[in-house]
This record gives C-alpha cells, structure tokens and sequence, in this order.
C-alpha cells in the first residue's frame, strides 16, 4: 500500500553511511515516509564505474520518488544540490545541512578549509583508512558540549556498516577538494533549507550564510552550539524545523 505520508530521502557526506541518520529518521517517520540513502560504495553498496558529482547525482535521483524533500549532508548535501538543480520535477523541496558550494578556501571564498587539510587526509587514507575516517569524524564534533558522547554516535554509525570501497573514499575526497557549485546555484529555485552549526569547523557557518544569501528561496537555521553534526547533538530541533519546512 502506497503511503500518504510526504517523502523525505537522507543522504549522508563522505566515508560515512545511511546508519548516522538513524535517531533523525526515528524522529521524523511518524509525519514523513523517510528514506535514508547510501552513496556508491558506501554502506555496502557497489562502486559506480564513473564517480562524478553527476553521476552521484544521478544515482540518487534514480531511488527517489517524485516530488521529494532531499536532504543532504556535507559532502550529500552537494550531490543533493546538484540532484535538485537538474532534477526539478523529481526534488520539490531541498533541505541542505552543515553543507557548501565549496569545501576548499580560495582567493574567492573565505569560508572553507586549506587544501592541503584534505590532501593530508588522502594521503593518509591509502595507508590506514580505518584510523584515517575515524579522525576525520572527530573533527565533525570539535567544540561541541557532550562531544565524546556525539563521537561515539557517528562512531557507532560508521562501523556497524560495512566498510566504504577504496576506490569510492578516493573519488568522494576528489569531489570535496575540486567541488564549486556557486556559478549553478542561481539555477536552484526549488524551496530550500539550510541548516549550519555556529561550531562547524569543516564548512564554516559562514558558508551557510552565504547559500541562504544566494539561493533564490531559502531559509536559514543557524545552531549556534552545533558543529558539523546537528542532527545528532541538536536532534529535536532539527527535526521540529524540518517538519515546519515541509508542512509550512
């Protein structure tokens, strides 16, 4: 039986799988049908034989029904960009969390990380990706009160799935240092919401405030005492806006 319940899909961000949206999905499946997605290669999923922003993108849209919220997060919440750029009919309402148009800093964009930060963590992930993903969650929980407890969420989420593919952490760590979607915003017109931790030190709560600035339609949740992982340390919030977002 088809349910009547709007469609929410979650799609999580780089060498992480669908299990960190566990306790959001609990908290949003008495009002929504929830669909939590795994990325090529993640999660026990297949590696894609072309691993591109698009062909992300593309992959995603193919498990969505119609006239889905899509939420993404971090390195998701650009492939959930994209998807709703090209895909309108299919993604009819976005919500974006702790996410950029640019995760790298240039002489044009202040609110990003050094390149040389990401290209340590490749470096470091062809010879211990285990040790190499584990340290890169606990930057997502950095200055966050309760911050062991929050570590030991998205621990617990990364390693009761199986292991990412090698090949899918290599493409998905290229896609973060070479990703720019600024230009192909103004192309955005779906309903947005951008949800951003004031404590995120992956993608900087300015780069939140410049996407809600520069996206036709969108609305802004800042938490200020959140870091890269609001739907983990501020959960109840997150969901009662979300739930404003689609209903409203």
């Amino acid at each position: 039986m088809t349910s009547s319940k709007p469609v929410i899909a979650m799609l999580h961000g780089w060498g992480m799988n669908a299990r960190v949206f566990d306790t959001l999905a609990q908290r949003l499946a008495p009002e929504f049908d929830v669909y939590t997605l795994n990325l090529p290669g993640h999660g026990g999923r297949a590696v894609l034989r072309l691993n591109t922003l698009q062909s992300w993108a593309d992959d995603l849209v193919n498990q969505l029904p119609a006239h889905s919220t899509l939420l993404g997060w971090s390195l998701g919440g650009q492939i959930a960009m994209r998807a709703a750029i090209d895909y309108p009919d299919t993604v009819a309402r976005l919500i974006v969390m702790s996410s950029t148009p640019r995760f790298v800093a240039s002489e044009d964009w202040a609110h990003g990380m050094a390149l040389s930060d990401l290209q340590t963590f490749g470096a470091d992930l062809v010879s211990d990706p285990q040790s190499t993903l584990l340290r890169f969650l606990s930057l997502q929980t950095r200055g966050v009160a309760g911050q062991k407890a929050l570590l030991q969420q998205l621990r617990a989420a990364f390693l009761d799935a199986p292991r990412s593919d090698a090949e899918a952490l290599k493409q998905g760590l290229s896609l973060l240092c070479t990703t720019d979607l600024r230009a192909a915003l103004s192309r955005l017109m779906q309903p947005t919401l951008v949800i951003h931790g004031g404590l995120d030190t992956l993608t900087p709560a300015a780069a939140g405030i410049w996407l809600a600035d520069n996206l036709s339609n969108a609305r802004h949740m800042e938490l200020s005492r959140a870091a890269h992982a609001p739907h983990l340390s501020h959960g109840d919030e997150v969901a009662a806006e979300i739930g404003r977002f689609i209903h409203g």
